[in-house]
């Protein structure tokens, strides 16, 4: 903090009964040349810490979850490439990984925010196990897309060399898929409460939780990265959330997205998206899973769901941008 300078604590931080939870895309938090060398970590981290801080000094209780998928997918490229020099680590603990440098990475610069403003509010990151059963279907149907993207002869290569499970990514491009099974439990939910409840800022469930199976007395990772967007809506309703806001890659919800009728979205109600999700109108691997896990928080007790971008979090909170979903009429 600058001499002269006074701290102050936000405005209600630990008395304020709203809690919101804001889940960052993974995507944002890297760039297209990030597999060159060329990423600004705290550069684009900024952007989205500046909205949190503001998120904590006039709400309070908020908590940050974050995506991985790029990021887990560049350390399961590095297991692959190294493997004949070191021992590759389990997925679990790529996800570990991930979820532990994304959160040293966010709580370093929303320190840096909140220390600017004078502002007294603690921030802890905190590595989170996710309890998923050992018999999800979905270890046999990998579909979660993780790292970058590929073009046609770039994945092809990729399935010959590695063996991996490639799939085309919403006309992105290709990416390779892993196991993406439900999450039953977070492990260290009540943590996260006993810290909140104290006017901490807490960063969790990292690229959807570390994903372990239980075994007796005993839990043990397994190969899989659970979605951050249905964890992210599960921790909201354990802790009674109200709000619950994605920030991914695009400023409002479309549907139909990269087609002649995509149409955006501004304002809907639970009973619209999930006709929606019925007609097919959402892209499976992309904004899909992000619309499932709203309608989950809403019909769970939320009150409200905002969707959009980062540099739009505070005006879309304003009902000013981005997409909200509510309960009955908008």
């Amino acid at each position: 903090m600058k001499p002269g300078k006074v701290r102050t604590k936000a405005v209600g931080a630990a008395r304020m009964t709203s809690r919101t939870v804001v889940a960052v895309g993974g995507n944002s938090l890297t760039s297209p040349g990030a597999a060159n060398g060329n990423l600004d970590t705290h550069r684009l981290a900024r952007e989205v810490c500046e909205e949190l801080a503001t998120i904590a000094q006039y709400r309070g209780g908020v908590v940050i979850t974050h995506g991985n998928g790029p990021q887990v997918g560049f350390e399961l490229l590095r297991n692959s490439m190294a493997a004949s020099v070191v021992p590759p680590d389990g997925m679990d603990v790529n996800v570990a990984a991930t979820q532990g440098y994304i959160g040293y990475l966010l709580q370093q610069v929303l320190g840096d925010v909140l220390e600017e403003r004078g502002v007294d509010i603690p921030v802890t990151a905190l590595v989170t196990q996710v309890l998923v059963a050992p018999d999800d279907p979905a270890f046999q149907d990998p579909s979660k897309p993780v790292g970058p993207f590929y073009d046609g002869d770039e994945a092809r290569k990729a399935m010959e060399e590695h063996g991996w499970v490639m799939k085309e990514d919403a006309g992105r491009g290709w990416r390779r898929v892993v196991p993406s099974p439900k999450p039953r439990r977070i492990l260290e939910l009540e943590t996260v409460r006993t810290l909140v409840n104290a006017g901490q800022i807490v960063i969790c469930a990292g690229g959807g939780g570390i994903p372990v199976v239980r075994e007796g007395y005993k839990v043990r990772g397994v190969p899989a990265v659970i979605d951050k967007d249905h964890v992210s809506a599960l921790l909201a309703t354990r802790l009674e959330a109200d709000t619950y806001v994605i920030s991914t890659a695009v400023p409002r919800v479309c549907v139909n997205f990269g087609r002649p009728d995509q149409k955006p979205i501004e304002h809907a109600t639970l009973e619209e998206m999930e006709q929606h999700i019925l007609r097919g109108e959402f892209a499976e691997g992309s904004m899909l899973p992000k619309i499932r896990a709203s309608v989950g928080f809403l019909k769970h007790g939320g009150e409200r769901v905002v969707i959009t971008s980062p540099g739009n979090i505070i005006r879309a909170l304003d009902g000013q941008a981005g997409t909200t979903i509510v309960h009955g009429t908008v």
